[in-house]
């Protein structure tokens, strides 16, 4: 109005009236504040309706059980909530998966709200900043505006309105920009992603396969990785065979829909490696990181000893899956030198037919719903789920003595399984990814009769990862619902990858590995059904991690029994390749998941390994979750209890295990005043339902101390915890193992090397 007031008392030009100018002047004003309110509403406008925290990782500083955890206040379920217990101070706190800025929070409160509590961001969940604080919260639904970044987000409350705890049904944050767009899907595989054609010339595919085999024979801690890709057709006949090796990281593919849509005539091997040539040190023992999946091979073109095989003379970590082996397969490597020694392996979904499977000089090994036309013997532990003409049943009390039975374990069906997912062409020639379905009590292939049961994703579905790809934008790709295929490489992850998607498929090509730079934990995948991950190497990174990989949230009750979790072919280490620390490199939160072909390893030899210093890790698997099962698992050499289950309901179907070799003294192994070293396998004091078969595990003390291990596996005596077929082993150097669980079982050491067999606990 005073602007108004000052204008001049004259006559404005043309001869308008005062009145019209100061109708005018209004209607200037009035424009201003229209568009004033404009602006405002616009910068209201530009936070966005995106809720930022809704599926992404939740924590808290408690619950009040089980049935309210951190994620039901970001589930988008405003009939599920979190709740704490009933005391001050108490947090939830939310991964956002990248750093945003953050400019509106809303709490909607359950009755029991907080009165006093602060909203922080932090970029690594130690370090906070408030952004908003009161200490006269209201409760109900309250929307907050505010200005801060960060990672990670929470609310910390410090005085309640009820004497109950701090309970949200939902708890929102809402951006104004400023993270990662998600990269585009689909693409390229990269370089190291080798496709052949049947019209491509025959010396061509060998030269190449030759090449890749000859710089990965000894590649065992290299950072070069490959994927082998046989398009559909036929490969080498009787008169010209195609014959080659498959090295370290190769996995080798045949991209039908079915493995009898790719036949390759000749024979795909793995052989003993040899230390420095010398004919008497062959061994196949550290042959892993490999694999043969989805292809036939009709066996002919070798000669001498080698004719009339296949050899797949592996240890850990090297799968054989949805193959058809028309001929013999040998699992040792009787031809190149002595003592041939092989110790584990892993077959699945597989065809074997017009020969017999040679097991040999596997120490133990794992065969799963395949079809055998043979199997030659046992040594320790070989263990057989649904596979049709296995050997029949003969684990016995002196299974794998001098004039023992077969130490065979033999189980008519498995409990629940899903393939691995995999990469196929369909007949446009597109990538697609098969998605396999989940089966209950399987026996048999599941493409013998058919196409295996399951849906193809397009390759458009896929944020496809090269090496050089940032975290941030792995997040953001996750972020918008995107699954993702890893080409082969070394990926450094510097913050957490954040699975917040149900059904979400993480495809490995060639072995990639995630290695966390900055003590994170690499992946979490939060409490949702039916994420896969397959084909991918977890190493831990310099600076200690807390997990490589966490799997759901800890305490939830939620039940994923329709569409549960799996880990396929999913491997992870603690030294040798990169010298790393992590408390525990696995922990399996999610009920009802499945744990296929898991080999768990803190490195005995390479990078950091050989010292009771050097690569400390204390557990390799925690499972919490319930009705967890687990098929094909292995841990090795952690520092205290090895594996930890805390869950109930839970089923373990194939175990191996070595003791840690470089124990210095036992003072520095116990883990109780009174019990000598830590179990292999132990099952918590609460648990009171749980089934094991074929569970083997072996000492090697090579400090020349005489250390000894109470026992190997653990469990509380009850009827509803049962094992079925343990054994014990000593490798060699001192001490030994005194029983094989809970005080029964002979001890083992270099007076009686073992097995010592358990046919069944209580």
């Amino acid at each position: 109005m005073r602007s108004v007031a000052t204008v001049p008392r004259r006559l404005p030009s043309r001869g308008r009236p005062l009145s019209a100018l100061l109708a005018v002047v209004a209607l200037l004003l009035a424009a201003l504040a229209a568009q004033a309110g404009v602006a405002s509403r616009a910068a209201a406008a530009s936070c966005g309706t995106t809720d930022l925290a809704l599926g992404r990782p939740a924590t808290a500083s408690s619950l009040e059980n089980g049935s309210f955890p951190a994620s039901n206040a970001v589930d988008g379920n405003t009939g599920t909530r979190w709740s704490s217990s009933f005391s001050d101070p108490q947090w939830l706190q939310v991964d956002l998966g990248s750093s945003q800025t953050v400019c509106q929070v809303v709490l909607n409160w359950e009755t029991a709200s907080g009165k006093a509590y602060q909203i922080q961001t932090s970029n690594d969940a130690a370090n906070w900043t408030t952004i908003y604080s009161t200490t006269s919260g209201p409760g109900g639904t309250e929307t907050l505006n505010v200005s801060g970044a960060g990672r990670y987000i929470r609310m910390y409350g410090t005085q309640r309105n009820t004497q109950y705890g701090y309970s949200l049904w939902e708890f929102s944050v809402y951006g104004s920009g400023g993270g990662t767009p998600p990269p585009p899907t689909g693409g390229d595989l990269g370089p190291n992603v080798i496709v052949f054609d049947p019209t491509m010339a025959q010396s061509t595919i060998q030269s190449q396969l030759n090449s890749i085999a000859n710089a990965q024979g000894g590649n065992e801690f290299g950072t070069a990785r490959y994927a082998i890709l046989f398009k559909p057709g036929t490969y080498g006949s009787a008169a010209n065979p195609l014959i080659f090796s498959v090295g370290f990281y190769e996995s080798v593919a045949g991209l039908g829909r079915n493995p009898g849509d790719t036949v390759i005539n000749g024979t795909v091997d793995v052989y003993n490696q040899c230390n420095g040539g010398v004919q008497t040190q062959c061994y196949a023992t550290t042959n892993f990181w490999r694999s043969l999946t989805n292809l036939t091979v009709n066996v002919t073109g070798m000669t001498g000893c080698y004719a009339g095989d296949d050899f797949w003379a592996v240890s850990q970590a090297a799968p054989l899956r949805r193959v058809h082996i028309n001929g013999n397969l040998s699992l040792m490597d009787y031809c190149t030198g002595s003592p041939d020694w092989a110790s584990g392996g892993f077959v699945a979904d597989s065809q074997f037919t017009g020969g017999t499977v040679t097991n040999g000089s596997q120490q133990q090994f794992f065969t799963r719903d395949s079809s055998l036309d043979g199997w030659s013997n046992a040594v320790w532990n070989q263990v057989f789920c649904g596979d049709p003409g296995a050997p029949a049943q003969s684990f016995a009390a002196n299974s794998g003595d001098s004039g023992g039975p077969n130490s065979y374990t033999t189980l008519a069906t498995c409990p629940q399984t899903r393939e691995a997912p995999y990469l196929y062409l369909d007949s446009s020639g597109n990538y697609q990814v098969f998605v396999p379905s989940l089966q209950t009590n399987s026996s048999g292939p599941t493409w013998l009769n058919g196409s295996t049961p399951g849906v193809s994703l397009p390759l458009s579905t896929f944020f496809v990862v090269q090496p050089s790809a940032t975290t941030d934008q792995i997040n953001a790709a996750l972020a918008a619902g995107d699954n993702l295929l890893f080409t082969p490489g070394v990926y450094q992850v510097p913050s957490t990858i954040s699975v917040t998607h149900p059904d979400t498929k993480i495809v490995g090509l060639g072995f990639p590995t995630l290695v966390p730079s900055n003590g994170n934990t690499t992946m979490n995948i939060a409490d949702v059904d039916g994420v896969n991950v397959t084909g991918v190497i977890f190493d831990a990174g310099p600076a200690t991690s807390p997990t490589l990989l966490t799997v759901g949230t800890a305490g939830s009750g939620v039940s994923h029994a329709a569409d549960p979790v799996t880990l396929d072919d999913v491997f992870f280490r603690v030294g040798g390749a990169t010298a790393g620390s992590v408390t525990t490199a696995l922990v399996d939160n999610s009920n009802n998941s499945i744990v296929d072909d898991a080999w768990i390893w803190r490195a005995d030899h390479g990078a950091g390994a050989g010292t009771w210093t050097g690569d400390q890790s204390d557990t390799g698997l925690v499972v919490n979750g319930n009705n967890v099962v687990a098929t094909g698992l292995a841990v090795e050499h952690f520092q205290k209890n090895e594996t930890v289950w805390n869950g109930q309901g839970g089923e373990v179907v194939f175990f191996q295990n070595e003791n840690p070799y470089e124990v210095p003294n036992q003072a520095s192994w116990m883990s109780s005043s009174s019990q000598k070293g830590y179990p292999a396998f132990y099952v918590a004091p609460g648990v009171t339902s749980f089934q094991g078969y074929g569970m083997g595990s072996y000492s090697y003390f090579d400090q020349g101390q005489d250390i000894h291990n109470a026992m190997a596996f653990q469990a509380p005596n009850n009827s509803g915890v049962q094992f079925h077929d343990l054994l014990t082993v000593f490798l060699n150097g001192s001490g030994g193992i005194d029983t094989v669980i809970n005080g029964t079982g002979q001890p083992v050491s270099s007076t009686f090397g073992g097995p010592s067999d358990v046919v069944s606990y209580p």
